[in-house]
């Protein structure tokens, strides 16, 4: 049994008052999440990792222009100067060579990063052959992106007008080439590589140039006569990317031990830098026997993670993805680092070029800007991962060693782990996260990490959202395919949270499963694409009477006969819809059966002429048409039906939402009737193709009398119906207000019968038609008709349950529940719940144990707002709830104040039989009980700051007959077990277990007269039911249902007013009938043990727990108080004050659970509570 128990802290009670251990063990009934939170999912969180214009770079145009053996004329060189480009020296081949090879080997470079890329080289050009070469890649390329590389290394520096320089044909002299230019033949999206001088002097005209642009747009558009105009529109420069080696006023670094294209070399070979550049540190000296020649020798492949060379690109990958992660904002991390693979690349190297060349007082420049990232801490890791790699170097090459692998990625898994055990709760984002889908890429640490990305996950739907923005979704996805099944628990969690963050997901996983089909997650994702967003059954019916497929689509290879019932269950909640669905047998050939099924329901004269409800016009169904519909048991009907049998799965569909319309949950009752609309209205706009229903002039049914059947379908609220009762519109749907505390006064009236015209279905034919004919056309009408309906259908036949179950995995569940942490507030109020509990059960015994002569003080006197039908003491609070016909009031007796006043919700013709506390110990919830079967339980009662709300509802009785003379529903609680023990004007005893919210057994009473009294004790399995006959009938729930009678009483003659079993080892049994005779029994003997005689005419009649007393009300206007040896204590005949009055008719009575308390209520709508004397108390 799942129930939610707390084991009682000792520490920090006192001797005195230490709590009760029972009420620590004692199980809480309808305390779950779904109980106490409304069924809805959780608000969803912009999604902005998901990037919908991911593109790819498809072309790439080199330029160089380096006039190797003549330097520019505005360039002064040092000597020795830096002179390698792309890694090769100029001067050591031919110049036209050496332009050939350095040009070369730059595309090599670029296709380690993009090898699919178009391109193209233009060596030396004119700016001829650059704006031939633009304009080529440009029309290629269409909408994808195009890569510039510019090296202008042979070349004057750029001018402040926007220009950069080429050559002519002879090599003579240097031609301006305008960016404006470059800019409108490249077009956009495209990137911009700058590798020269001054070059941050590029990118600010280029971005003037881009402003000026926009302004002729602006221009063009106002004037129509502006040149522009008549122009084929320029394209937009906001998608284009530029990185510039440094800024505007700069000059390329000159060292002679690095290369001539420093910036080039940071873009397109990193590693070889990097590595390059810390041996030209002083920390390499750390480091002995490693030289600039021996780091050219680091064995291993970039692209193969278990070399030396192999893991240290992995390591950067991860550090600069990182640093980018934890510093760019999260849309510019998107755009830059996640949408274009090459982009990427050049970015994670850009953050390098940034931190070698500012240490030679040279800025790179990028467009859209960076903030500085040089100076960030994981470049400490960077740099100490080289070391450990190159400290092995020497014994590698010489001596052969193994390679030992880099703690790298251990440590960084560590210090994630600690942020998330050590962490609070308001923090900063772990650095590390990007780093770890970067060790799921290793089998070694793909365990660990999994488990620490699902322990992150698991903190809430925004550390989901910062675990899909770093680039979450591909790695976990493509893990779906392991066969490692040690992954498989993690990853199911991994994705249940991330689906219930986003569910757009489940798309792309499906395509994966449809690929491998015998992956583990199929049948999870076949479950969730089933119950998940699901369309209700179409009302259309085929012309076999059966409801047409739930959903037409490729995701639902077959179709199921009961998928509508399926659906039916999906839209209610599931607080309730369990226990409806328990008094429903689908395969019950006798008793109630349906009589229509949704194919054919227009063929009933009732259904067409009950168009309308009497209390709503909204209702196309009247409520006395469906409780008609679902009392019919005519068999000849039901073989009037066209192609349905009598136990078809369609004809049952049809019954169960008969019955679901009736259910006592509002949002059960709703949804059922909506659906019941549904199909009516459409079944009726089958037959008859012209327009037959107006929304705003249904036809109303006269007001139905009243029947001997208690299940009539109601207006949700019950009686009296007010403005805030949910109805269902065919154009809207009106929202559910909360419970009133105030009740309306009247009742609405209905509106009369409108005059809407009928023309029958043959009529509309001409006498002679060709065979095969379709019929008459249907008007407009008829398709404004379908059209609202399709939109009614879709509007309101929603919930949010699917989300609401979702929204669980949203939620942190590794984390210790609020009410077990021993700080949090609840424990602290559960702690002082459970001390109060134990202060008044201890008082109230001291009280009883001094004796008690006398019980006629009366410490509390109002007048109840209805007349008293039910009266119950809290167990522990002074508050009293007194029951009327059809409402709660809740008086504060120590006080004499009014806490509430409520309607509860049932309806006509109906009344509360009976009261119950569950979790009185705690947090206490309200069990109504009415004659028609219906069970509500309500909570935030008696609270000024919350309204009344209804925790849940359900048909506990089937087959109740309401009558003013009956027993009504009588109930009695176990809190220890959770179990409900409910019976009436019934022939059974219905045991319903709270926890599992499901019947556990109908216990036969084998009588002919109704159930008056219910007494149970959960230590001994029995149950004992007064009748009506005057037999009193004892129960063990553990027998066979053919074997728990195990005693029947007859000794008394008349109607069993109460019947009471001592809640101990050897308690007996205590039963009083009308005529007054009180009769104990011990249930291990067949007769009664002893016989008492009290006041004849007894109307209620209550037995105190734990003092030996007996109250009884008579019909003669008085209240006698008994001992337990039947001396009669006191007579209570007037109320107190100076006039005061003769007390009413008995109606009610009950004694307090522990003190020695009496409520009494009378048919004079007066309730007073009664003590022993105040000098005493």
């Amino acid at each position: 049994m799942e129930s939610e128990m707390l084991q009682s802290p000792l520490l920090g009670l006192g001797e005195e008052d230490e709590a009760d251990l029972t009420d620590w063990n004692l199980p809480l009934a309808f305390m779950k999440k779904r109980h106490c939170e409304k069924i809805e999912g959780s608000k969803s969180l912009a999604q902005s990792w998901r990037m919908k214009d991911r593109m790819k770079t498809v072309s790439v145009a080199l330029v160089l222009c380096l006039n190797v053996g003549v330097d520019p004329p505005d360039v002064v060189k040092t000597t020795p100067c830096a002179r390698l480009e792309c890694w090769i020296d100029p001067l050591s081949m031919g110049p036209q060579k050496a332009l050939e090879t350095i040009g070369a080997n730059l595309q090599k470079q670029y296709e380690n990063w993009q090898p699919r890329a178009r391109y193209k080289q233009s060596l030396d050009p004119t700016v001829d052959e650059v704006k031939k070469l633009c304009t080529s890649l440009r029309r290629n390329a269409k909408e994808e992106r195009v890569l510039f590389h510019y090296n202008g290394h042979g070349v004057p520096r750029p001018t402040v007008n926007g220009e950069v320089w080429v050559f002519n044909k002879n090599y003579t002299q240097y031609i301006p080439l305008s960016i404006y230019d470059l800019q409108t033949w490249m077009g956009s999206p495209s990137i911009f590589v700058y590798d020269c001088s001054n070059a941050g002097l590029i990118v600010k005209s280029f971005k003037q140039f881009a402003l000026q642009r926009e302004q002729e747009l602006e221009v063009a558009a106002i004037n129509p006569n502006h040149p522009l105009a008549q122009m084929p529109l320029p394209p937009s420069m906001k998608n284009c990317i530029q990185l510039a080696a440094c800024e505007a006023n700069e000059l390329l670094p000159m060292i002679p031990d690095l290369p001539a294209d420093l910036f080039t070399s940071c873009l397109t070979t990193p590693i070889k830098i990097a590595l390059r550049w810390f041996c030209m540190q002083k920390c390499v000296r750390l480091v002995p026997g490693v030289t600039l020649d021996l780091i050219e020798k680091i064995p291993g492949r970039l692209n193969d993670r278990r070399t030396p060379l192999g893991e240290l690109n992995w390591i950067f990958t991860a550090i600069t993805d990182t640093i980018a992660w934890n510093v760019l904002p999260r849309d510019l991390f998107q755009k830059l680092f996640r949408q274009d693979l090459l982009v990427a690349s050049l970015f994670r190297n850009f953050l390098l070029a940034e931190r070698i060349m500012r240490s030679y007082n040279c800025t790179p420049v990028s467009s859209p800007r960076l903030p500085p990232t040089y100076m960030h801490a994981m470049w400490q890791a960077w740099d100490l991962a080289v070391d450990i790699c190159l400290s092995q170097l020497p014994t590698i090459i010489e001596e052969g060693t193994a390679f030992r692998h880099s703690p790298f990625f251990a440590e960084q898994l560590t210090a994630f782990q600690v942020w998330l055990t050590m962490g609070v709760e308001n923090r900063s984002p772990p650095e590390q996260l990007p780093i770890v889908l970067q060790v799921l890429l290793s089998q070694v640490h793909r365990l660990r990490a999994l488990d620490l990305l699902g322990r992150f996950l698991d903190l809430g739907p925004w550390a989901v959202s910062l675990a899909l923005s770093v680039g979450i979704f591909p790695y976990v996805l493509k893990l779906l395919q392991s066969s490692a099944r040690e992954l498989r628990p993690l990853l199911v969690f991994i994705w249940a949270k991330i689906l219930a963050v986003d569910s757009e997901l489940v798309v792309a996983l499906s395509h994966l499963v449809v690929q491998y089909e015998s992956n583990f997650c199929t049948v999870a994702l076949q479950f969730m694409e089933e119950e998940k967003n699901y369309p209700l059954p179409s009302p259309a019916a085929t012309e076999g009477g059966s409801l047409t497929p739930v959903r037409d689509g490729p995701c639902t290879p077959r179709l199921r006969s009961v998928s509508s019932y399926g659906n039916i269950r999906a839209v209610t909640t599931a607080r309730s819809l369990n226990k409806s669905l328990q008094n429903l047998s689908l395969t019950e050939e006798t008793g109630s059966a349906v009589a229509f099924s949704p194919g054919n329901l227009s063929a009933s004269s009732s259904a067409s002429s009950t168009l309308g409800s009497p209390e709503n016009e909204e209702y196309i169904l009247s409520f006395e048409t469906i409780d008609k519909m679902r009392r019919v048991s005519s068999y000849s009907a039901l073989n009037s039906l066209i192609g349905v049998s009598f136990n078809s799965v369609y004809t049952q569909i049809w019954r169960v939402l008969l019955h679901l319309a009736a259910d006592p949950y509002p949002d059960v009752s709703d949804l059922a009737m909506k659906v019941l609309n549904s199909i009516a209205y459409k079944a009726t706009m089958n037959a008859r193709p012209q327009r037959i229903l107006d929304t705003s002039s249904l036809t109303q049914s006269a007001p139905a009398s009243p029947t001997n059947k208690g299940m009539h379908i109601h207006q949700v609220g019950g009686s009296p119906p007010a403005s805030s009762t949910s109805s269902c519109s065919l154009t809207n749907d009106v929202a559910k207000q909360p419970v009133s505390r105030d009740l309306p006064s009247s009742r609405p009236g209905a509106t009369g019968p409108s005059g809407a015209q009928y023309t029958p279905h043959s009529h509309q034919f001409p006498r002679t038609r060709k065979m095969f004919d379709k019929g008459p056309d249907q008007t407009a009408d008829d398709a404004d008709d379908a059209a609202g309906h399709k939109s009614f259908i879709c509007a309101t036949m929603q919930t949010g349950f699917c989300d609401w179950s979702a929204r669980y995995f949203a939620q942190p569940v590794m984390k210790i529940p609020e009410e077990h942490d021993l700080e949090s507030q609840i424990r602290k109020e559960r702690e002082w719940r459970f001390l109060r509990n134990a202060r008044v059960r201890k008082q109230a015994q001291q009280l009883i144990q001094k004796g008690i002569t006398k019980l006629d003080d009366q410490i509390f006197l109002n007048r109840n707002p209805g007349v008293p039908s039910v009266v119950k003491f809290h167990p522990f609070t002074p508050c009293i709830a007194v029951a009327d016909k059809d409402s709660i009031c809740f008086w504060d007796w120590e006080k004499g104040e009014k806490l509430d006043y409520f309607h509860n919700g049932n309806p006509r013709y109906t009344r509360v039989t009976a009261m119950e506390y569950l979790n009185g110990q705690d947090c206490s919830l309200l069990l109504t009980a009415t004659d028609d079967g219906a069970i509500r339980v309500w909570k935030n009662f008696a609270d000024l700051e919350k309204n009344p709300e209804m925790v849940t509802a359900w048909q506990g009785l089937s087959d109740m007959l309401p009558t003013t003379r009956g027993a009504g529903m009588v109930v009695d609680w176990e809190q220890e077990t959770g179990l409900l023990m409910s019976s009436g004007d019934v022939r059974i005893v219905r045991i319903w277990d709270t926890d599992r919210e499901t019947k556990v057994q109908d216990i036969p009473t084998g009588a002919d007269s109704c159930v008056t009294s219910l007494s149970c004790d959960s230590h001994r399995s029995l149950i004992v039911a007064g009748l009506g006959d005057g037999s009193i009938r004892v129960y063990d729930r553990r027998m066979a249902l053919s074997e728990c009678r195990v005693m029947t009483y007859r000794e008394h003659t008349a109607w069993v007013v109460k019947a009471h079993l001592q809640k101990h080892p050897e308690g007996r049994i205590v039963s009083v009938s009308v005529n007054g005779d009180v009769r104990f029994f011990d249930p291990r003997m067949p007769e009664s043990v002893n016989v008492l005689q009290i006041v004849k005419g007894l109307t209620s009649l209550d037995i105190h727990p734990q003092a030996n007393l007996i109250a009884c009300g008579s019909v003669n206007q008085f209240t006698a108080v008994y001992s337990g040896s039947g001396e009669l204590i006191n007579n209570i005949k007037y109320y107190d004050g100076f006039m005061g009055q003769r007390v009413g008719a008995i109606s009610c009575l009950a004694f307090h659970p522990h003190w020695p308390h009496l409520a009494v209520g009378s048919n004079d709508y007066y309730i007073s509570v009664y003590s022993v004397e105040k000098r005493v108390r």
